[in-house]
């Protein structure tokens, strides 16, 4: 096993770089036994629907790295390496990279990988037509101008890439930022245009399918068994573990009970999911020898679940206090049985944040000093507040942690939490989307993980409050923002300038006279206001040589006067509509307009204010000093707040037959195994 027991620094992430900036299986299947030689192995794996790299699910582990190969990918130790690129150059203070490919790397039917193909599918990615692609998972979210193309708003040339020659790619981002990590995941892969065009719709069937990884499919069932074979024009680049020497790889959906198959030899390698299963393995003599452990970069903690009603939550003495009372130590070794160590900051040991935190320290005394000066002594009159988890047949043990929790509350504070357990999807919006209608106040425990590595992770998801508009600050203020997500369009908005869903409005442009009122105000009012802002705050909101608020406004009224049919009139109205004011973006998220920013940018608390501009200065630096700082101070001002409170880093158990090489785990959010194409058998 090569699996690095250490995560090492970010500056370590970049490896000999000279650059200045910085599902079930169907009812009654059963796999066949395990061969354990080098004709093949059995592996679980990731469902999957589609080999798509532009949408976010199970196949990103396949499309990262064994399937395709990006411009950068990871070694054995998850560091990031230059891959289908040799080298790159930075210039214009890490907005502008030039990337220089390798000559000699070829698609699985001969065909050289150039630059072209790179271009075409992240252009793919941000396409208007692409209306489901995950924009933020691929280099697209970073691309000059990607998110108006991917709007309608301005045409592809427009967009930061740019095809200098075969082997050579310029990429201008809509500010400075480190993009190295962000090359190596899925959405970031290169695909190839000619089948692509061919196929349309059938390009990732295995009779169309080309790659450039050291795999591809041979079959796959949907959300099914996948069989991969060697890709007979792979070559590994220098720094890259070889391929391995398996002819075939079969990955079936994760068994139900993993430790059992491994045992009946059903499967050639094991995660070993719950407390209860590690400490069976623990006691097997058949098991204990075959049982591994790595590091994964993640942290389960506890998240100010977003509720916009008021509660005693609103203050930060009492989420101090709450934070104050938990003690993590019998928590990880009672309810987890040592899976985990316990974590008062978003890191672990040798994490790059780790040195930088200082959390609110395990003190129960100051806790209840602090509940009684906000007026709940030993929590007389304290109401209920809710503990949100997922349900226990999908995470039994943040159920086990919840109720850990609750019983400290009750002890150390005199006050009582009630266990709620979502379902998946409830579950799903409240840790990872905006705000959520009737979640009634409290907590909710989440598992923030680095997707990949970039400034974005260092903080491992303790920012999440701060993604989405009007998560964090008082009721009043939350709740006004809460238009923006419950309602399709905000009603104060529509009462000052028509309802986007009326056919009939927009068609003259005596219609357009109190949205051009306002955006004209608002325009100012931001211009203005923005100027103010520090340079690296400012640039994240008017990236440099991208249009302006005004341009993008001119352009929407363009479109209206080029329109031809009454139709096209009212719709070329709403696109200007939804420029200016708020609505429901769709799955929990909110588009904010021009009238939005104005009033977040007028009522949002100071210290908030502050966080919020921490955390775009974060995206938009190439240093690697610069993310760190910058990650501490939100990890500290969160952690402070209480708005989020660290529990437990992760660590993974694992099983494997002792003649597989190079296994190694995901250390990334998406779990399980992965890079399946270097597994060898010794």
């Amino acid at each position: 096993m090569t699996n690095s027991s250490r995560i090492t620094t970010m500056r370590a992430f970049i490896v000999g770089l000279a650059v200045t900036a910085t599902t079930g299986l169907a009812m009654g299947m059963v796999p066949i036994a395990s061969s354990g030689h080098s004709a093949g192995v059995i592996l679980p794996g990731p469902g999957v629907s589609t080999f798509d790299p532009s949408q976010w699910g199970g196949q990103d582990v396949l499309d990262q790295g064994t399937v395709l190969e990006g411009l950068t990918g990871y070694n054995a130790n998850n560091q990031i390496i230059p891959v289908v690129a040799k080298r790159w150059t930075v210039a214009d203070g890490g907005q502008v990279w030039t990337f220089y490919l390798h000559h000699h790397l070829k698609w699985s039917n001969g065909q050289p990988v150039t630059a072209e193909d790179f271009a075409y599918s992240w252009l793919r990615t941000a396409s208007p037509a692409n209306t489901t692609s995950a924009m933020w998972a691929s280099i697209a979210g970073y691309l000059l101008n990607a998110g108006e193309y991917h709007n309608g708003a301005l045409p592809a040339k427009d967009v930061g890439v740019k095809v200098i020659n075969p082997y050579e790619l310029r990429v201008t981002l809509a500010f400075p930022h480190n993009i190295l990590g962000d090359l190596a995941i899925a959405g970031s892969m290169p695909l190839y245009p000619p089948v692509m065009q061919a196929h349309p719709k059938s390009w990732d069937l295995p009779k169309y399918f080309v790659g450039n990884g050291p795999l591809v499919p041979s079959s796959w069932v949907l959300n099914g068994q996948i069989t991969l074979v060697r890709n007979r024009y792979y070559r590994a680049v220098p720094g890259q573990l070889p391929a391995g020497n398996l002819k075939t790889v079969t990955l079936v959906p994760t068994p139900s009970v993993p430790v059992e198959d491994f045992l009946a030899n059903r499967i050639d390698a094991a995660i070993v999911a719950s407390p209860s299963d590690y400490q069976y393995v623990r006691q097997h003599p058949a098991l204990k020898a075959d049982l591994h452990k790595a590091a994964l970069t993640s942290v389960t903690f506890l998240e100010w679940n977003k509720s916009t009603m008021r509660s005693p939550l609103d203050r930060a003495i009492v989420r101090q206090a709450i934070s104050m009372a938990i003690n993590r130590t019998p928590l990880v070794k009672s309810v987890l049985n040592g899976m985990g160590r316990p974590s008062a900051i978003f890191g672990f040991p040798g994490w790059p944040t780790d040195q930088g935190q200082h959390p609110l320290a395990y003190n129960v005394a100051k806790a209840r000093q602090l509940l009684a000066k906000a007026g709940y002594p030993n929590g007389k009159g304290f109401p209920t507040l809710y503990l949100d988890t997922p349900t226990m047949a999908s995470n039994p043990m943040a159920v086990g942690v919840a109720e850990a929790i609750k019983q400290e509350m009750k002890q150390n504070l005199g006050i009582t939490f009630q266990i709620d357990q979502l379902a998946p999807t409830i579950d799903n919006y409240v840790n990872w989307q905006g705000l959520t209608p009737n979640i009634k106040p409290g907590y909710t425990i989440v598992t923030g993980g680095a997707n990949w590595v970039g400034a974005s992770t260092l903080l491992l998801k303790s920012n999440q409050d701060l993604m989405q508009a009007g998560e964090l600050g008082p009721a009043w203020y939350r709740g006004h923002i809460a238009n923006y997500y419950f309602q399709t369009y905000d009603h104060h908005d529509v009462q000052m300038w028509g309802d986007p869903t009326n056919p009939r409005l927009g068609v003259r442009f005596a219609d357009w006279a109190p949205l051009v009122k306002s955006a004209k105000a608002d325009i100012a009012w931001l211009n203005a206001w923005i100027a103010r802002q520090p340079k690296a705050f400012s640039i994240t909101l008017v990236s440099p040589g991208a249009p302006t608020n005004q341009q993008l406004w001119n352009g929407y009224v363009a479109a209206w006067n080029k329109a031809k049919t009454p139709a096209e009139k009212h719709q070329a109205w709403v696109n200007a509509w939804k420029f200016v004011g708020n609505y429901n973006a769709g799955d929990g998220l909110a588009g904010i307009g021009l009238q939005g920013q104005v009033y977040m940018w007028k009522n949002m608390p100071a210290n908030i204010l502050h966080a919020e501009q921490w955390n775009s200065e974060e995206f938009a630096t190439a240093s690697s000093k610069q993310e760190i700082a910058l990650a501490d101070k939100m990890n500290n001002f969160m952690m402070d707040q209480a708005y989020a409170i660290p529990l437990y880093s992760a660590e993974a158990f694992y099983l494997e037959k002792p003649y597989l090489h190079h296994v190694q785990v995901n250390p990334y959010a998406f779990g399980g195994f992965w890079q399946f194409g270097t597994l060898s058998t010794k």
